[in-house]
């Protein structure tokens, strides 16, 4: 089942994207030691240019031989033109071509769903389960992360609300009659290297913890679904977990009646062992029995779809399984927290690489508190303890089709960056926290649009006085 093209175009896209990231601090070491050359200035925007497709602000290098180089601004600075330049990338070219696929939705509503929503812990470790872990289209999976993967059930429920309501007026991804449901999945993380230190820091790096705590919050969403719109509009759940170490996962499988167990689960290193001697054929059969065989609950085995579905995740996996090991080897080498940013707000549906992105989704700073305190933390030891500040994309994106969407969207990102600079006073002042805010049009290909950035803005302001 090995897919040695599909790995190859996947490992091209992260080792093209960290490679951007992963240059910049070698690239301000070698602008650093130029600073007192005589044709500094032009010899650093033209490594900037070769290196990273952009130049400097002229405004940070001016003054370098007087009183040095301000390097956590320009390290900021082009952290948030590489963020700029891979969204810019993603969504005019989509590389990992997920933005939509007939075939997939052909395939859920096969298994019975009509949607597929997943939260996975906000931990950058998972940034990737998407598009590498569970190999799914992005474009058709509506992904929500959060901090223990204990996601908002309010929200939740609204977005369920919306989903059910297009398909009623719209028929869109189905008709309101067709007897297909609502798939929400939660996607907890474990570390098999170091479970003590390097599981989810939200649970105190206790794997059971984590799992019953997303398990506790599905069981949670479904009954505010049936108590508000009665038992026929139940939806199925999902639970998994994940191993950031090797992205291997664990599912724990519904029984008949949709009822999920901490105990009823099947490991993909397991399903690896059954089947890596066997053809595709004979392998999808294996992974299915051992599916029907470990899904049985006191009310009955999976139901087909589920059962079909969870066949694929796991065959998916497999994929991902042979990627880590053929391109990291038997673990990844970041078994800890390694991300470049911290995104803020709502969109990033550009990020789909692991440890690039540390999510914070959040309408305000004091409703999303803990997921940036919690990235701030990861970051403060990441970065700040390297002498390297705490970059911070702030992005709402926006429906162009709606009348003032636009100016809401902008009037968000900088309520963010109000709320976040109080919050965080003493590191903005001593240039440890940068922010960059933008806008997107999610009805435009290239619908990015720059608001703010702390970096151009700090030096604008000091140049008008």
């Amino acid at each position: 089942m090995s897919r040695h093209a599909e790995n190859e175009r996947l490992h091209a896209y992260e080792r093209c994207v960290k490679g951007a990231f992963d240059d910049i601090v070698p690239t301000l070491r070698e602008i650093s030691a130029l600073q007192h050359e005589a044709d500094f200035e032009a010899r650093a925007q033209r490594i900037a240019q070769e290196r990273f497709g952009c130049e400097f602000p002229p405004e940070l290098l001016r003054s370098a031989w007087v009183k040095g180089l301000d390097m956590r601004a320009l390290y900021a600075y082009i952290v948030f033109e590489s963020a700029q330049a891979m969204a810019e990338d993603f969504f005019t070219n989509d590389p990992l071509a997920g933005a939509c696929s007939e075939a997939f939705e052909k395939f859920l509503q096969a298994c019975g769903f009509h949607a597929l929503s997943i939260t996975p812990c906000a931990d950058g470790r998972l940034a990737h389960v998407i598009s590498y872990v569970l190999r799914l289209p992005y474009g058709v999976v509506r992904r929500k992360s959060s901090a223990g993967a204990t996601f908002d059930i309010e929200e939740a429920t609204e977005k369920w609300i919306q989903t059910e309501f297009s398909r009623y007026r719209e028929a869109k991804p189905n008709s309101s009659d067709a007897s297909t449901r609502y798939l929400k999945m939660v996607v907890y993380h474990h570390s098999s290297s170091d479970p003590g230190h390097e599981g989810c820091a939200a649970h105190g790096s206790d794997t059971r913890k984590a799992a019953q705590a997303g398990l506790d919050r599905l069981l949670a969403f479904r009954t505010a679904i049936e108590n508000s719109f009665c038992c026929g509009a139940s939806i199925d759940l999902l639970l998994i977990g994940l191993d950031t170490d090797n992205d291997e996962i664990r599912i724990h499988i519904p029984d008949a009646a949709g009822n999920l167990s901490l105990e009823r689960v099947i490991d993909v290193r397991e399903v690896y062992a059954a089947t890596r001697a066997l053809s595709a054929t004979e392998a999808e059969a294996t992974i299915e029995r051992l599916v029907r065989e470990r899904g049985q609950g006191s009310v009955g085995e999976t139901v087909p779809g589920m059962r079909r579905f969870i066949t694929r995740l796991l065959i998916n996996n497999i994929a991902q399984v042979d990627y880590v090991r053929a391109y990291h080897g038997d673990h990844y080498q970041d078994i800890g927290h390694n991300e470049r940013f911290i995104g803020v707000g709502k969109g990033f549906e550009e990020v789909q690489l692991r440890n690039l992105t540390y999510f914070a989704y959040l309408n305000t700073v004091e409703e999303g508190a803990r997921d940036l305190d919690v990235g701030v933390k990861i970051f403060t030891t990441l970065n700040i303890a390297r002498g390297l500040p705490i970059p911070v994309v702030v992005r709402f994106d926006y429906d162009g089709k709606v009348p003032g969407a636009r100016e809401r969207a902008v009037a968000h990102c900088q309520q963010i960056r109000t709320a976040a600079y109080a919050r965080y006073e003493k590191l903005v002042e001593e240039g440890w926290l940068h922010c960059l805010l933008m806008v997107r049009d999610r009805a435009e290909t290239q619908g990015l649009e720059v608001v703010a950035c702390s970096v151009t803005d700090k030096y604008r302001e000091r140049g008008a006085h």
